[in-house]
């Protein structure tokens, strides 16, 4: 692992004087990161990588880019395509890396594109709106469709609707070219749901609520007719529950190994990390710290699990700490680095 190369990519909104992606160098002993450059790109409210490596996604103002990622980790630019709709606020990829899959928090939109071999993105394959009402006055009653991401077996699409307190579960008709809704997870009402990821092993989902700032555990089975979610367990994200009407749970990410979960809550501004039970999905609440920065929109794991970097988007920072498991303690390292708006962080293994 030592010897493995990263960079990291942070997309940032561009209506200060951030050009669009910044790429970081990382010194994976120390646990920090260099600023090599930026790539312009406007309002990069999200980016993801391809499944081989070679490309890297990124929202677009109402659009998606996509570039050709270079043995050392650079980027040159491909290709955009239009969405048919406002801006996007999160990518994934189905797992056989055939369609990119884009969240419309704006306009409560899911809509698929196609990928093509060469790394250039093709058409809008087809683009779904939520209907519904919510019960937040503050989001207006609409649909706002946070995430969207491909279960582990490559089945179904999770649509997880911050808006409409809705997770809509989508499966492609290949025939037709058509997203079809087979199931709908309903969550509590004004929850907000925000972001799902799934355990290393598939067998289990996380889903975080902005509003209610708490994850739900699910066990996930994909083998019969629709898709099978059974609720297992309901923690809290806050470290101290003092302040919830000012809170909002935001990132989520899944250590490498798999074996905790951490997230990030802003108001709190604080990072909970927890220990996964491999065998039976649930999670053992281990600490929640505060990171010495103002709305911590994303975090990631570094690919060695010992270190923790988080992009602190009202504070325009990055924090990174080393996480100590058997103390239960964050150590930050160093002083924070500047960064305008950072809205998403990615590590990604380099060659050169």
């Amino acid at each position: 692992m030592d010897k493995e190369k990263y960079v990291a990519y942070v997309g940032t909104y561009t209506h200060g004087n951030s050009k669009g992606i910044h790429i970081y160098d990382v010194d994976m002993e120390e646990g920090i990161l260099s600023e090599r450059c930026e790539v312009k790109v406007s309002n990069s409210s999200y980016v993801t990588r391809s499944k081989n490596g070679k490309y890297l996604y990124s929202i677009e103002d109402e659009g998606v880019a996509v570039f050709a990622v270079d043995p050392a980790g650079n980027l040159e630019r491909i290709n955009r395509v239009s969405i048919n709709g406002m801006r996007g606020c999160f990518l994934s990829l189905d797992q056989e890396g055939k369609y990119l899959y884009v969240a419309g928090y704006h306009d409560g939109k899911v809509t698929v594109v196609r990928t093509h071999p060469d790394g250039s993105l093709g058409d809008v394959m087809d683009g779904v709106f939520h209907r519904g009402l919510g019960s937040v006055a503050e989001r207006n009653f609409r649909p706002h469709v946070n995430c969207v991401r491909p279960t582990p077996d490559n089945k179904y699409i999770c649509a997880v609707d911050n808006g409409i307190d809705q997770v809509k579960l989508y499966s492609i008709d290949r025939w037709q070219n058509k997203l079809r809704l087979v199931d709908v997870l309903r969550c509590k009402r004004e929850s907000g749901p925000r972001i799902i990821r799934f355990s290393a092993n598939g067998r289990f989902a996380y889903l975080l609520f902005e509003l209610s700032n708490e994850i739900n555990v699910y066990s996930y089975d994909g083998e019969g007719k629709n898709p099978q979610f059974e609720l297992l367990q309901t923690v809290s994200t806050l470290s101290d529950e003092l302040d919830e009407l000012h809170d909002a749970a935001s990132g989520l990410a899944l250590a490498p190994d798999g074996k905790h979960l951490f997230c990030s809550t802003a108001g709190d501004n604080s990072v909970a990390m927890y220990e996964v039970d491999e065998e039976t999905g649930l999670l053992t609440k281990k600490l929640a710290l505060p990171i010495s920065g103002e709305y911590p929109k994303d975090l990631a794991i570094f690919p060695d699990c010992r270190h923790l970097a988080v992009a602190n988007h009202e504070s325009n920072t990055i924090t990174t700490f080393t996480i100590d498991y058997e103390k239960n303690l964050l150590i930050q390292k160093g002083r924070p680095l500047h960064v305008e708006t950072p809205n998403c962080i990615t590590f990604s293994k380099v060659d050169a």
